[in-house]
């Protein structure tokens, strides 16, 4: 049975998320959501039931790769043979005395099954197997996971980054589907405090993880949908200040600007600056609630870095975009030519309420269609 996740107390807005949306997050930052964009995952509303929406994409896939041949490779092999066969482990074949015996110690290239990526697969396939809800489903994802394993797949899980160094050509589409259901089959087995639930743990821990995640799935929602719109996307992306003259060690102590997610579009020259956080957009003043100046002078310097290197400096754009939770807050002002927007997304709304927020981000309000055409 789904949960939601209790305790979030990044700020006092943060109380819970539903775990559906920390899903839906996970699946706009995922790389199955970049292979497959809108056609595949891009639904009104993400169901309860995730995880088996994944484990019936994860299965379909193996089983797509099972009919043909599974992916082979040339793996470092080690062992004890009756002849010569690649280079000679000398120190092994001496200190065991094998040559008495008509052996010899050996290192060599293999051809084999046991690849890194089926491993990965099949452990994906176990891990998935215990979130889903559907018995049926269940048994399905353990018996493909048994078959690779009588196949010849062992069962030493490789880590992400040993994962990411395995280079996928141009032949290999359907493994680099399959690889990136399963890096999202892992990625749903939440850090847990108790078990048997599906909860965020201690958010001490945790709020890294969500931070970056939510910028990810910001970052990932904007790549897929607005890319065919004409839009260039990126993410950490280094601004440089705009020195007219310097002494000779102001490069050393200036600080760098790096920018969570821009937007550009090529035909109009319009450049949107996002900075995420999750963290709560307002904090108490004296006497009101007001934008963390922080906050604000950052957005503000990222944007006033780029007058003199856009060709209409008054399109650059910068939006302050902050999570929160059954408090939406939608405000702009246009200050010195450029548009400035301070946005909370709420997470424990509806998934098509995350996605419409973002696009409303681009599109822009009456209010300042408005203000351009003067």
């Amino acid at each position: 049975m789904i949960t939601v996740v209790p305790s979030l107390h990044v700020n006092s807005e943060m109380n819970q998320i539903p775990i559906r949306n920390i899903w839906l997050l996970l699946l706009y930052a995922s790389e199955l959501f970049q292979i497959r964009g809108t056609a595949q995952v891009d639904i009104e509303d993400i169901p309860d039931n995730v995880p088996d929406t994944i484990a019936e994409l994860l299965t379909f896939a193996v089983e797509e790769r099972l009919s043909q041949n599974l992916h082979r490779a040339y793996e470092r092999q080690s062992g004890i043979l009756d002849r010569v066969r690649g280079e000679i482990d000398l120190l092994r074949t001496e200190s065991r005395q094998l040559i008495r015996q008509g052996k010899v110690a050996c290192r060599y290239e293999d051809l084999t099954i046991d690849t890194l990526r089926n491993r990965y697969v099949r452990g994906a396939l176990e891990v998935i197997a215990h979130s889903v809800t559907s018995h049926q489903l269940t048994h399905r994802c353990l018996t493909l996971a048994r078959q690779l394993q009588s196949m010849g797949v062992g069962d030493l899980i490789p880590t992400i980054r040993e994962v990411s160094a395995d280079r996928l050509g141009r032949h290999d589409a359907k493994d680099r589907f399959m690889l990136a259901v399963a890096r999202l089959a892992y990625d749903l087995a939440l850090p847990t405090e108790s078990s048997g639930e599906y909860l965020l743990g201690d958010p001490e821990r945790d709020i890294r993880w969500l931070r970056k995640l939510f910028e990810r799935a910001v970052y990932g929602f904007y790549n897929v949908v607005l890319t065919p719109r004409g839009w260039s996307v990126s993410r950490g992306k280094v601004l440089h200040w705009q020195v007219d003259s310097s002494t000779a060690g102001i490069s050393t102590i200036l600080p760098s600007m790096k920018t969570d997610i821009e937007l550009s579009h090529r035909n109009t020259g319009r450049k949107i600056v996002i900075d995420t956080k999750f963290t709560s957009l307002l904090k108490p003043a004296q006497y009101r609630e007001t934008i963390s100046s922080g906050y604000l002078y950052q957005i503000y310097s990222y944007v006033r870095s780029q007058v003199d290197v856009l060709p209409a400096p008054n399109l650059a754009e910068g939006v302050l975009l902050h999570p929160t939770i059954d408090n939406s807050i939608n405000e702009a002002a246009l200050i010195q030519g450029h548009i400035f927007r301070f946005t909370t997304v709420d997470l424990s709304g509806q998934p098509s309420e995350f996605r419409n927020r973002l696009l409303e981000l681009v599109d822009g309000s009456p209010l300042f269609q408005e203000n351009r055409q003067a």
